[in-house]
């Protein structure tokens, strides 16, 4: 039985070297994960205690040009980084080796899946200013619990699937959130130009339609590779599909909280 143990073991590491780009433990923020922890335990504790403690005697701060500029940059960003597998070939690869994962220290592909994700985490990072600026503004009611959980998770995971276990589902996990971002940025971008734009933003349910929907397609898609048996790291696979569905149970929970019964109501 301990030998069977140490053989497991000791092909799940095999494994992990074999899908890790040796030159991710150079990159910032990557060759430990203390300074992502420490910084989502001070985010956690700023947006949760000390921050509205701080404002509880103090005026909202007004943010209006650095909430524009920040959306703004945000959108750009999202863009940028959703073009990125079509800059570098990545959809007809993984239409040509759907189920056939990426050999890391042969395949230059690897490179670019890895830059992308270094990228992608790096955005998750960014994004924690979100909630930073709700507490600022003295927004506590939208600091949530779906707010911080999914600003948190995709954060430290993004960090951890990079880290560990990169393969070709977080592209396409990554284009999706990224695609879908840009829409919502864009929406919050006119959100903060002020009052005269209030009424071209008709469509905020439809955010939550196209996150919804966003889900769906990346559920779809994980099912798919179980479901061919491609040879894909299973435990991250099984990750994303939990994640996912936890994430499609809290988002249409808000949506039902947030528009099903203000329709009862109207």
């Amino acid at each position: 039985m301990a030998g069977l143990m140490h053989l497991v073991v000791h092909n799940y590491n095999e494994m992990l070297q074999s899908k890790k780009d040796p030159m991710v433990d150079s990159w910032f923020l990557m060759s430990s994960p203390m300074p992502v922890l420490l910084i989502l335990v001070f985010y956690l504790y700023f947006v949760l205690k000390l921050g509205p403690q701080l404002m509880a005697t103090r005026k909202a701060f007004n943010l209006q040009r650095i909430l524009v500029a920040y959306n703004f940059y945000q959108v750009i960003f999202s863009l940028w980084l959703s073009s990125m597998p079509f800059r570098v070939g990545a959809w007809s690869y993984i239409f040509k080796n759907f189920c056939h994962p990426v050999e890391y220290h042969r395949n230059p592909f690897s490179v670019a899946i890895s830059n992308g994700a270094w990228w992608y985490f790096f955005s998750k990072m960014i994004e924690l200013l979100d909630t930073v600026f709700f507490v600022l503004r003295k927004k506590q009611n939208q600091v949530t619990f779906l707010h911080v959980y999914h600003h948190t998770i995709t954060a430290l995971f993004s960090w951890g699937y990079l880290k560990f276990l990169p393969g070709e589902q977080g592209l396409v996990i990554g284009f999706l959130n990224s695609l879908v971002h840009v829409v919502m940025y864009f929406y919050y971008m006119m959100a903060a130009m002020g009052p005269k734009y209030q009424k071209y933003l008709w469509w905020k349910k439809y955010m939550t339609w196209i996150q919804l929907a966003q889900f769906c397609i990346m559920l779809t898609y994980l099912l798919c590779l179980l479901a061919y048996d491609c040879k894909f790291p299973k435990a991250l696979t099984f990750f994303f599909i939990s994640n996912v569905i936890i994430f499609l149970y809290l988002f249409s929970d808000f949506y039902r909280k947030a528009y099903k019964k203000k329709e009862k109501l109207g």
